[in-house]
Formats: C-alpha cells, structure tokens, sequence
C-alpha cells in the first residue's frame, strides 16, 4: 500500500497531455466520452487514495484502535511522518468535498435561475430585445428541456440559412445535456489540481459535438461554419456592455472558433493515429489508477485483518 497509494494521486499529471490531443484527433463525441469518463474516475481514484492515507494515521490514536478491535496501527512507519501525513490527507478530503457541494449548489442555483427565464419563453426560442448579438443554449432543470436565448442583435447579424444552423448548434446542446459534462469536469478539477487542465479539451469537444450537429441538420458545412464564424464576429465587435449571460449556458461563439471553424470545413487533418495513441494512454493511465488504488485498498484490509487477528489471539 506505501507506494500503490501514490499512483492515483500522480497519475492525472501523466494523463493531462494525452487529454489535450483528444479533441481534434478523435471524433468530438467520443473525445467527450472519454475526457469525462477519465476526469471522473481519475478524480474517484484520487479521493480514494487520500482516503486509504488517512486511516493508517488515524489508527495511532486509541479511540480508532478501540473502534476497530485493533491491538496495533496499521501502518509500520513512524508516528512523526503517518499522523502528519493523515492530517494532510484529512484536510484535502474535506476541502474536497466542501467544494463539491458548494459547486453543486451553485449549479443548481443557476437552473433555478435558468428555470425562471425559461418560464417567460413560450417554446423553445426565447428572443430578447437587445441590440448586442449573442446566443446561447439555457439548460432546463432536471424533467425540462431548456431553451435557445437569442437577441434581435443576433438574428439581424446572420441570414435566415445561418440563423438555422445556429439555432441547430444551440438546440445540439440541450438534447445532449452538455451543461452536465462541464458540471462533471468541473467537479473532477476540485478533486485534483491536474484535472483543471480538462476543462478548455471538454469545452471545445462539446462546441465541436454541437458544430456537427448544425452541420448534419442544415445539410451543408459551409452553411454551419459560416454562421458560427459571422456569429462571434458580430459577438465581438459589438459596442457597449454585454448582457450578462448565465454560468451554465453554452454558447455558439464561445471557445477557439477558428480551430472549430477550420474542422467543419476540413482544413484540420486528420490524425487517427494521434487519436488511438491519445485515448489508448488516457484509458493505460485510468486503468493504472484503478488497480493501484484497489491494491492499495486490498492492502490496507489485509492490515485490518492481521491486526484484529491479533486481538483476537489475546
């Protein structure tokens, strides 16, 4: 267990550089499967590795023994380094989860608020006043389906073509509940520093996923890219303050829009090989995490064992 519970903590900084490959060498879908499946089982894996760091310390301290029927600590190393060590490991599990639940209150907070303007919409197109373009998707709260927000700015920037194919990205990230992987990559990055760096690949993976759906649903990707491009365009150049848009929504313009624009039109070259290698060492590293955090778990049980085996004895 000494050095297997190490491996889930280090292994996100081995895993990061692999994750940044994946969203232009995969297809945008499975990028975003595999960017969320790793953030959260290397984010599980990590919480487990402190967790198995605390109990070793905690034994060293009567009451824990006594709760156990422990005769002895768990742990073969010396009080100076293990009680320190647990006390550590102790405070970044709570600060974990104290920031997990403070990220998911907030989550929920913006539905809520999300749910309030949605109620003012008829449909699914809500279109406010206002001579700024912009547009984003506003996910709906669990059981509602969300609305497309659009300004009149917006609408007089693209032609009826485009405002099809960017009303179509938007509604791509409604039906695939999008807001819920950011909110899943988010939380994966307040487990582990090295997990922030997930979230600009999972940001561009899912603009990617909702550019091919414009693209699919107007049936031209010149169409697609073009309004995507006009759209953040106008987005920028337009004067004065801009209206504040809600945390959890998702927007056309967001995100490098000459990358995404330069792939709907196939000027990125495709690199299937990069993209096997890439998600071939993100599932090594996860895999890796895994099995050194159940060793590490099997370990720390047969230490439980032995120990109250031997109070047995007694």
């Amino acid at each position: 267990m000494i050095y297997a519970v190490w491996v889930p903590l280090l292994m996100p900084f081995l895993a990061v550089p692999a994750a940044r490959r994946l969203a232009d060498a995969l297809s945008p879908v499975r990028a975003v499967r595999l960017l969320a499946a790793t953030g959260a089982g290397l984010a599980l894996c990590s919480l487990l590795a402190l967790a198995l760091l605390v109990v070793p310390g905690a034994t060293r301290f009567s009451v824990v023994s006594a709760l156990g029927e422990l005769v002895r600590p768990l742990s073969d190393a010396v009080p100076a380094a293990t009680v320190p060590l647990a006390a550590a490991a102790l405070a970044l599990l709570v600060g974990c989860a104290a920031a997990v639940v403070r990220a998911a209150r907030r989550h929920w907070a913006e539905l809520r608020r999300a749910g309030r303007l949605e109620g003012r919409a008829d449909g699914e197109l809500a279109v406010l006043r206002d001579g700024r373009p912009d547009a984003y998707a506003l996910p709906g709260r669990p059981g509602t389906p969300g609305r497309i927000v659009v300004t009149t700015g917006m609408l007089r920037a693209l032609d009826p073509a485009e405002r099809d194919a960017l009303l179509a990205h938007e509604r791509a990230h409604l039906v695939g509940r999008h807001h819920l992987f950011i909110a899943a990559i988010e939380a994966a990055a307040l487990c582990h520093p090295a997990l922030r760096t997930l979230r600009a690949p999972m940001a561009y993976a899912l603009e990617r996923c909702a550019d091919e759906a414009a693209a699919d649903a107007v049936g031209d990707r010149r169409i697609a890219a073009r309004a995507i491009g006009r759209a953040a365009l106008a987005a920028h150049a337009a004067e004065g303050t801009p209206r504040p848009r809600p945390r959890v929504a998702l927007a056309a313009a967001a995100g490098p829009v000459p990358r995404r624009v330069a792939a709907l039109l196939g000027r990125n070259a495709a690199r299937p090989r990069v993209g096997r290698a890439a998600a071939a060492a993100l599932l090594a590293c996860l895999v890796a995490s895994g099995a050194a955090a159940l060793d590490a778990t099997s370990d720390l049980h047969s230490s439980i064992e032995a120990a109250q085996g031997e109070n047995a004895q007694h």
